[in-house]
């Protein structure tokens, strides 16, 4: 399984992202299945395209085949213990 976190880098937000991403990284030690992405490069655009994202940030619980397990778009953030449930259910 695999959390990806499409963001702006250079939104009001991101500063709430990033520090969810690092405290959630703490928490439940991920290690590389945990993947920051900006929407400004072509691989966020791409998989926001691809997963249909309307809404940003967005968070994707993903699958090790790629189907979405979970999903949340926009503010606010979910609770970390929401996405963790998706991850280890």
């Amino acid at each position: 399984m695999k959390l990806v976190i499409l963001y702006r880098p250079d939104s009001d937000h991101a500063s709430d992202v990033e520090s969810f991403a690092r405290d959630f990284q703490r928490q439940h030690d991920l290690g590389k299945k945990l993947e920051l992405q900006s929407l400004s490069t072509r691989d966020g655009a791409a998989t926001a395209s691809l997963y249909d994202v309307m809404s940003y940030p967005a968070i994707l619980v993903l699958a090790d085949n790629g189907s979405i397990l979970g999903m949340w778009q926009g503010v606010p953030l979910p609770l970390m213990a929401e996405v963790a449930a998706y991850l280890y259910g």
